[in-house]
C-alpha cells in the first residue's frame, strides 16, 4: 500500500520523476563501471535434509575452495557474507557411499556473482546406519589421599553411558574414560568430585550430559 502511495505520488510530480531518473542511472553508472574480477573464497560445508536412521562415517574435506568472478562490489559483499555450500542429502536412502556435484545451485551467492569452477568438485561420503549402545564409564586416578589415606571404595554415577553414531564405530568403542581425579585434592570431609568423559572416536557422541559423579570413601 504504501509502495503505491509512493509510486502514485512521484508519477503526480514530475521533478522528483526526474530525480528518481538520474539516481538510478547514477547507481548504475557506478555498478557497471567497477571492474570485473575473480577471488578465491574458502566456504564450509552444510548438510540439508539428513535421512533419518543413517549417518555420515567418512567425510573428504570440510571446506570447498571456490573461485568466483564478479564486479568488485559484489565480491566483497560476498567475502562479508560468508556462504556455505549446501548439501543436500534427501536422495540418501541406504548406508554406502554417495556422490555429490558441486554446482551453482548448492551454493546461495549474490546475483551477477559466477562461479568458475571449485576444489574439490565433486565430494563423497560414505553412509552407515546409526547404532545405539551402553558402554562402561572408567575413571582414572592420579597422585594419593592426604594423610596417609587410602581409597577404600568407589562409586559412579551414572556407572554407564549410552553412546550413539555410525554403527562400525560404535561398535569400536568399549569404554567412556574420564579425565583425571586428582586424589591429592580430594576435599576430605566430602569426597565426590565430578569428572568429564571422553570418547575415543569424534564420530561417536554421548546420548546424555558427558559426566560422571564419584563418590568415594577413603580410610
Amino acid at each position: 500500500m504504501m509502495r503505491e502511495k509512493i509510486g502514485r505520488w512521484i508519477i503526480k510530480n514530475p521533478g522528483w520523476r526526474l530525480l528518481s531518473l538520474v539516481l538510478a542511472v547514477i547507481i548504475w553508472m557506478n555498478v557497471a563501471t567497477e571492474p570485473e574480477m575473480s577471488t578465491f573464497i574458502s566456504l564450509p560445508i552444510q548438510f540439508k535434509d539428513p535421512p533419518s536412521g543413517i549417518e555420515v562415517s567418512t567425510r573428504t574435506a570440510e571446506s570447498v575452495q571456490v573461485e568466483a568472478r564478479g564486479s568488485s562490489g559484489q565480491l566483497r559483499d560476498l567475502a562479508s557474507s560468508r556462504p556455505a555450500v549446501t548439501l543436500d542429502f534427501s536422495d540418501v536412502r541406504d548406508p554406502g557411499e554417495h556422490t555429490f556435484t558441486i554446482g551453482r545451485s548448492a551454493i546461495n551467492l549474490p546475483r551477477g556473482v559466477e562461479i568458475l569452477h571449485t576444489t574439490p568438485a565433486q565430494l563423497r561420503f560414505h553412509f552407515e546406519r546409526s547404532a545405539h549402545k551402553r558402554v562402561p564409564v572408567i575413571v582414572r586416578f592420579t597422585g594419593a589421599p592426604p594423610n596417609g589415606l587410602h581409597v577404600q571404595s568407589v562409586r559412579l554415577q551414572p556407572e554407564t553411558q549410552e553412546i550413539v553414531g555410525p554403527e562400525a564405530s560404535v561398535r569400536a568403542v568399549r569404554e567412556a574414560v574420564s579425565d583425571p581425579v586428582d586424589l591429592a585434592a580430594v576435599n576430605l570431609t566430602k569426597p565426590v568430585v565430578t569428572a568429564a568423559l571422553y570418547l575415543s572416536d569424534a564420530q561417536v557422541r554421548f546420548v546424555s550430559q558427558p559426566r560422571v559423579t564419584v563418590t568415594m570413601v577413603l580410610k
